[in-house]
């Protein structure tokens, strides 16, 4: 038999040089080589023989403390034939030995791990050279689960006997072998153990000697099957007779026993008898017993039952019955003021009595009683009449409070006289019955209804007629000319006249909006807390007064300002925002006349008054009394619209005068609009600009349009009307163009189309005068694009001679052609501030184009003689 790897001692040594180091911490129990290939679950492939790879398998404990641990090392070849560490598996976790059965060598065995992470994975398939290297290494996993773990993990595909013969037939060769080759004696140690662990698996060595011995006795003598068959026979009959014989010798015996049997259950006969008396008298003294205790339990219930209703006999009583004093408030009591509190009193009984008998507040048992629905019914009836009668007493006290100032001439703004609103004492009057009014919505919140409806209506007849006085009044009070700009027609307005005018009106308007915004921005916040709208007020106005009296009296007036819902209810919101609407509607009337008195007196206060609304626009949040956002919005459209028109009407007269215009000089919108940008600035004072800049860009654009439109009637001078015009335009706006961005931007654009303009009439002028001379200097230009500039004096007209006769014509009496120059300027321009800078222009222009011309002519005729630029710059500074 060949020699197996187990018992190589340098591969052994080579294991425990990998796994420890030579540190000795763990030990080599036995080291086999191995093939390692892959199987499928469940199925019996083939073995992937061509698919193997060699490994070694070492088995190692190491001592940790009082415990010691087992492990299955797998190592593998590296690429030089090297050891080195693949794997390790603890046994602990070691659940199944299993022999392949596809395998016809039977070397071939698969090892189970129950913490295998992927259990879908097939487990490897380690196959031995033999069944010697199989047998010796499962034996060897096998004892060391046996003594180390304390248990065996299950084993298949091979029987548990023929490992134990096995052991036995090869423990002596192999201890002796491995003695031999080593000094050391663990092996034969570790092969004597696994010999005796699988026979007392088996059989113990005392049951096997005594089977020796029992097998020994039987067989000496035998010689056949059926003779110790019956031997075996006749035995067993002589064992059964003498069985019977020892039971007949003790018959004497066995009678004595009867009879004390009989005795004995005489006896117990006579006990259960008695036992049976016993137990009927226990029993029905018992239940006597229980009879009594249940009649005594009886009585106590009924005793404590008793006494708690008498106690909510009394409760229900006391709800049941209603005060004198309360009952007569109710049906019938007066609501003047003196009876307020009284009222109030019984409106808090009559409320927490109903709430009282709600079911909600009720036992179940008594919520259907007779007498509470009786009673309940009653309370129900009294709430009606209490709350008809004092809705039906304030739907007439609002319009008596209101018709009493209504009828008194001096709340009101009288001739000579404006006199401010004052509400204090119709608040304070209100104020009395605010309790009651949240009583009442306590009681029937549908009632609100109606009561808010005929405050609205009274307040709103006070507030419209203090409005329309107070206007009136305002209008006749203030002193003003009226004055109507016209651009076109009519003497030009001084600045100082017209703000003398109109600076009053602004200050009508101002006031208005002074003394009615927070009166109504007050109204409207006391009209919410005082008809009981479900709504929180922020923002505290400075109309406030009286803020004690108001906490005390269950209206807090003093945060008249921003009005929100509490809890989101816009459902309640928009209810309070369709009262306020009943509450101040129609007042917008008088407010807008003031709108239109100020602008057919001065259109030009719509500026002054846009601000002034604006700003209390912007003072009024989202959810301020929605009514006076809606008013000051349709005063500031109103305001717009009106503006608009004054500007759309300048526009009109610019277009106006772009039609009738026949003469020269300056356009008459030109100066005036400088005027009105004047006073449209005094107006604005600070504020938004975003209306007077759109009216600059409309009028102004107009303007340019119309200029151009004008200047092409002439086409003779259209250049000389732009000039002037623009030039004009800059001059009258110089001042205003650096601090009005809007206004600097037309500026720089009328800058550049009177640059333009200029350049272009100079140009004219220049032509006109040296004509011959730059006809000759372009025909240069246009030859040099198509013939070389030594070639170009060989053409036709172009010759030396033809360029000296040009310049003899173009240059004799030059002092008058220069002079000429000026008078043809002079003479066309109207604004003679003008002249001395188009002179110049024209001056700079000229001395340019001669320049290029004598550019040319060095280029193209190097021999030739002409002026220089600097001949030319004296000639012209001598005029």
């Amino acid at each position: 038999m060949a020699r197996s790897s187990a018992d190589d001692l340098e591969l052994r040594r080579a294991c425990e040089a990998i796994i420890d180091g030579g540190g000795g911490k763990q030990k080599v129990v036995l080291s086999i080589r191995v093939a390692k290939s892959r199987g499928v679950w469940g199925k019996a492939g083939k073995l992937g023989r061509h698919m193997a790879k060699p490994r070694v398998l070492a088995l190692t404990t190491k001592a940790k403390g009082q415990r010691t641990k087992a492990f299955l090392r797998v190592l593998k070849y590296s690429g030089g034939g090297i050891l080195e560490p693949a794997k390790i598996y603890k046994l602990k976790h070691l659940s199944k030995l299993e022999v392949v059965q596809n395998d016809p060598s039977g070397c071939t065995f698969m090892l189970g791990f129950d913490n295998l992470r992927s259990q879908s994975v097939a487990p490897p398939q380690w196959t031995m050279r033999n069944k010697d290297d199989r047998n010796r290494i499962l034996l060897c996993i096998l004892n060391i689960c046996k003594e180390i773990l304390g248990r065996i993990p299950k084993v298949v595909g091979i029987d548990i006997v023929e490992m134990a013969l096995w052991a036995k037939e090869n423990t002596t060769a192999v201890s002796n072998q491995l003695s031999a080759e080593d000094g050391r004696d663990a092996s034969a140690m570790i092969q004597s153990n696994a010999q005796v662990t699988v026979e007392r698996d088996l059989v113990s060595q005392a049951e096997e000697e005594d089977m020796e011995a029992l097998l020994g006795t039987y067989v000496m003598g035998i010689g056949e099957a059926e003779a110790f068959s019956e031997r075996l026979k006749r035995e067993l009959l002589a064992l059964e007779a003498a069985n019977v014989h020892s039971l007949m010798e003790s018959e004497s015996i066995i009678e004595e026993v009867l009879q004390g049997l009989e005795v004995a259950t005489v006896c117990v006969e006579d006990m259960d008898v008695w036992l049976g008396i016993f137990n009927v008298k226990l029993r029905h003294m018992r239940e006597d017993i229980e009879s009594i205790e249940s009649r005594n339990n009886k009585l106590e219930l009924q005793s404590v039952s008793n006494k708690a209703l008498i106690e909510e006999l009394d409760i229900l009583l006391e709800r049941f019955e209603i005060p004198a004093e309360h009952e007569a408030s109710l049906t019938g009591g007066s609501f003047d003021e003196d009876n307020m509190v009284k009222n109030i009193e019984a409106c808090e009984w009559l409320t927490g009595a109903l709430r009282n008998l709600e079911a909600s507040s009720l036992d179940p048992c008594y919520a259907r009683m007779r007498g509470i629905k009786e009673k309940r019914a009653e309370l129900v009836l009294i709430k009606c009449t209490f709350v008809r009668r004092a809705s039906e007493f304030l739907r007439n006290y609002f319009p008596s409070l209101v018709d009493l100032m209504l009828n008194d001439k001096n709340y009101f703004s009288q001739r000579g006289q404006l006199k401010r609103p004052d509400h204090a004492d119709l608040r304070y009057k209100c104020r009395i019955y605010a309790r009651l009014l949240l009583h009442i919505k306590s009681l029937d919140k549908n009632c609100l209804g109606p009561l808010r409806k005929a405050y609205c209506h009274s307040l709103n007849l006070l507030l419209r007629r203090e409005a329309r006085e107070f206007s009136n009044e305002l209008r006749a009070g203030t002193k003003v000319t009226r004055s109507q700009i016209v651009w076109l027609e009519g003497p030009m307005p001084s600045n100082q006249t017209s703000n003398a005018d109109s600076s009053t009106v602004s200050e009508a308007y101002s006031k208005m909006l002074t003394v009615f915004i927070p009166l109504l921005v007050d109204e409207s916040s006391f009209f919410a807390h005082f008809m009981c709208f479900d709504v929180s007020a922020l923002a505290p106005s400075d109309a406030c007064a009286d803020t004690d009296k108001a906490v005390s009296d269950g209206i807090n007036e003093c945060t008249p300002g921003k009005i929100v819902a509490q809890g989101n209810d816009s459902a309640e919101l928009g209810i309070l925002n369709e009262c306020l609407r009943e509450l101040l509607d129609g007042l917008q009337e008088d407010f807008c006349s003031i709108v239109d008195w100020a602008y057919k007196i001065d259109p030009l206060c719509c500026i002054s008054m846009h601000g002034i609304t604006e700003r209390y626009l912007s003072g009024q949040k989202a959810d301020t009394a929605g009514f006076v956002r809606l008013l000051l919005d349709e005063l500031e459209t109103r305001i717009s619209m009106l503006f608009s028109r004054f500007v759309d009407d300048a526009c009109y007269q610019i277009e106006k005068c772009e039609r009738n215009a026949r003469q020269m000089g300056v356009l008459p919108y030109i100066p005036r609009f400088a005027i009105l940008a004047s006073r449209m600035e005094q107006y604005i004072q600070g504020q938004a600009r975003d209306l007077i800049d759109q009216a600059y860009t409309k009028i102004v654009s107009i303007m340019f349009v119309a200029l151009e439109r004008t200047a092409q009637i002439d086409p003779k001078y259209v250049d000389i009307v732009l000039l002037e015009n623009y030039a004009a335009f800059q001059n009258s706006l110089y001042d205003l163009a650096n601090v009005v961005p809007t206004l600097a931007k037309f500026y720089h654009q009328a800058s550049e189309s009177y640059e333009q303009a200029c350049l272009r009439h100079v140009s004219m002028v220049i032509y006109i005068h040296f004509e011959k001379l730059f006809q000759f200097a372009r025909r240069i230009e246009e030859l040099m694009f198509n013939v070389a500039p030594e070639e170009i004096p060989f053409q036709i007209g172009m010759s030396k001679v033809d360029l000296r006769k040009m310049l003899k014509s173009s240059f004799s009496g030059l002092d008058k052609i220069i002079n000429a120059m000026y008078r043809k300027l002079q003479k066309n321009i109207t604004a003679e501030e003008l002249l001395p800078s188009l002179w110049e222009k024209c001056k700079k222009e000229f001395l340019e184009k001669y320049g290029s011309f004598v550019q040319l002519v060095v280029r193209i005729y190097p021999n030739e003689t002409v002026p220089s630029v600097i001949e030319m710059r004296e000639a012209l500074s001598n005029l």
